[in-house]
């Protein structure tokens, strides 16, 4: 419950162009009777966002869906997009933490049966606010006077992403550019990056959620390297784009712990290019 607000300066916009505020959430995991998240969630809107990006795993419990659009709130009258995660499909199954340290879940956590969490209302609930659904989709919207074009893929843990489904060049026309995913894969990174999006948010991670001082997290859980595992970073090293990685706002309900690592959302400030 020690929520943390990262702020960040992002050099991605034209010349000229005045400051978007992009507020990322990703990763709640949200089970019944978690109102300290519920209430910080909802005064988030106080920072006045220009845009909200949610990449995912939002919920963890079939009764989670309401409390979850009501932590939201005065956020899904904004400009916003999502893409969903495993874990808005299928509740989290009980198993042993440790193993979580043998690498990446879904090499062990094979789903065998349907969803079993009302993703489809979800993601119904948020698109009918006015929310862009990126799950294997393009959008484009404005936002504090950019014209914003966007591309996202569904979860690849899950194997449900389909970049062929965006693929190509991103629209020149546009401001701005942004990729969006819920597990940031490299070779999803790469695709993103080689068709031109500047800025390319993910979550997923959890930062690592158990990490050691002076070393920082023990896995990330998906194919990112643990340098990238959370925060801001030039992608590939010194390349074109920008990746933003939440470290997210909660856990599995089975292993309800962080260590070195506090539960997160971040307000990225988007700035021209020049003021980098």
């Amino acid at each position: 419950n020690w929520f943390a607000l990262r702020s960040l300066e992002v050099p991605v916009l034209p010349a000229g162009a005045r400051p978007v505020r992009v507020l990322h959430l990703s990763d709640a995991h949200l089970t019944p009777g978690r109102s300290r998240l519920i209430s910080w969630i909802r005064s988030l809107d106080d920072l006045d966002p220009d845009f909200v990006v949610n990449t995912g795993d939002s919920i963890a419990h079939p009764q989670a869906l309401e409390p979850f659009l009501h932590a939201l709130g005065p956020l899904l009258d904004r400009p916003g997009a999502f893409v969903l995660g495993s874990n808005d499909l299928y509740a989290p199954d009980p198993v042993n933490p440790a193993r979580y340290l043998s690498g990446p879940s879904s090499r062990w956590n094979k789903k065998t049966k349907g969803p079993d969490l009302p993703w489809e209302k979800l993601r119904n609930d948020m698109t009918a606010a006015g929310w862009l659904d990126l799950n294997n989709h393009r959008g484009r919207l404005t936002a504090g006077g950019i014209d914003i074009a966007l591309a996202g893929v569904h979860d690849a843990h899950i194997n449900q992403d389909r970049y062929e489904q965006v693929a190509g060049p991103a629209d020149q026309t546009a401001g701005l550019r942004i990729g969006v995913m819920h597990s940031p894969e490299p070779r999803l990174l790469d695709q993103f990056t080689a068709d031109g999006y500047e800025l390319l948010l993910a979550g997923h991670t959890h930062g690592g959620q158990l990490c050691l001082p002076f070393y920082g997290p023990l896995i990330t859980n998906c194919g990112i390297d643990r340098e990238r595992a959370r925060g801001l970073h030039r992608y590939p090293d010194g390349g074109p784009a920008w990746l933003h990685v939440s470290a997210g706002l909660g856990t599995s309900p089975w292993a309800p712990a962080r260590f070195a690592c506090r539960p997160e959302a971040s307000l990225l400030m988007l700035v021209p290019r020049d003021c980098g």
